[in-house]
């Protein structure tokens, strides 16, 4: 079950971030200028959120199984129809279709496996499978590094639709959650945790928000403002997905030991101090290699948060609308990104892109602070 999941989430968070490699020969083929990638890449942000709510409520009445299948076809499409736009109008259609599948694969995938595990074990279990969206980026980077310069933007897009493969798989190995089998009907059961919706999306739009203001422009950053190459900016991204797996991973063995709020603290407030590193203090840093990959190091382990999403929200909301309600909250919060590339856009006019990226720094520390709202949801048992 968690090798399976953990690949949708993988190639689910692939086919999102890829489009962030792939921005200059994009432009090149179709002259799209910055505000354009801004809009597109805004746009399939912003169509996770009807994506989580879509896929989410499907699946607490489908069941979390039948529907992960669809959510990945769904993405899958998605990038098959990128690598066939011919202008900006397919161009942002296609990404539409992508968000709606990202969208809803995350919490049916996270749903799944909260209700499958030990309230014990949760945390370490949901961060490992959030481990897939750092393989993800880091796949992303490979191949929009190395391999899309030798097959063209439209090929890699094309290739990217390949995890429609794994619906067979899941189809044949996936067990159903005997919690969902179990659950009692929406309108009996207890109404837990609904009060905290306001201040769950909350915490996931300021989170969101540090992540997003860094990674749809890090890679153009490091590129035209630091002037790296297309490989040398590859090689430090990659730096950042080496943090990345080792925060992820280690978020839930920390939140199970310590409880999630502690350990969500910690890590964003490391992350802020990484991003402001390597943008406002990029001068002072950037003639000691080890301390410039220590610092990108570090941005990357601080995203270690997103390990807290999956078992936190699980633990607050009730099976009968757990999807609904996780998928509706996480997604809406993504889909507030969409004005995220459009702000670091508008910023790096006057600021540069180094200005733009920095504002995340000052999201991860508010994401520090707010979570302390919620509840500590640490070993809370999931009713029927």
């Amino acid at each position: 079950m968690l090798a399976l999941t953990w690949a949708g989430w993988l190639f689910d968070f692939y086919d999102l971030i890829l489009y962030t490699f792939l921005l200059a020969p994009i432009t090149a083929d179709l002259g799209l200028g910055r505000d354009a990638h801004a809009l597109v890449m805004g746009v399939s942000l912003g169509a996770t959120a009807a994506g989580g709510m879509l896929f989410g409520a499907l699946a607490d009445r489908h069941g979390r199984k039948a529907v992960l299948q669809w959510s990945i076809l769904t993405y899958s499409a998605g990038a098959v129809l990128c690598g066939l736009a011919p202008g900006l109008g397919a161009l942002v259609a296609a990404r539409i279709v992508t968000g709606l599948g990202v969208g809803g694969e995350w919490a049916i995938g996270h749903a799944l496996l909260a209700e499958s595990v030990p309230p014990r074990l949760r945390g370490r279990f949901g961060a490992l499978l959030q481990t897939g969206a750092p393989m993800g980026v880091g796949l992303a980077a490979l191949v929009g590094s190395f391999l899309a310069p030798a097959i063209g933007w439209r090929a890699t897009f094309l290739l990217s639709g390949l995890p429609a493969v794994l619906v067979a798989a899941i189809r044949r190995g996936l067990p159903e959650s005997d919690v969902w089998r179990r659950r009692l009907p929406a309108h009996d059961h207890p109404i837990r945790g609904v009060p905290y919706l306001g201040r769950a999306f909350g915490l996931a739009v300021l989170n969101m928000s540090s992540y997003w203001l860094t990674y749809t422009w890090l890679p153009t950053y490091l590129r035209e403002e630091r002037g790296l190459s297309i490989a040398g900016s590859g090689t430090k991204l990659l730096v950042v997905v080496v943090g990345e797996l080792l925060g992820y991973a280690s978020f839930g063995l920390v939140s199970d030991r310590f409880g999630r709020r502690p350990a969500f603290t910690v890590y964003a407030t490391l992350m802020a101090v990484g991003l402001v590193a390597i943008t406002l203090l990029w001068p002072l840093i950037a003639g000691w290699p080890p301390l410039l990959l220590g610092c990108l190091w570090l941005v990357g382990f601080g995203t270690g948060t997103w390990s807290n999403f999956g078992p936190m929200f699980a633990e607050l909301f009730p099976t009968a609308v757990r999807t609904t309600l996780v998928g509706g909250v996480f997604n809406a919060a993504r889909g507030v990104q969409l004005v995220a590339p459009m702000l670091v856009a508008l910023l790096a006019r006057r600021y540069g892109l180094a200005g733009g990226i920095a504002l995340a720094a000052g999201f991860a520390l508010a994401a520090a602070g707010w979570v302390w709202l919620l509840p500590e949801t640490r070993g809370r048992r999931l009713d029927p």
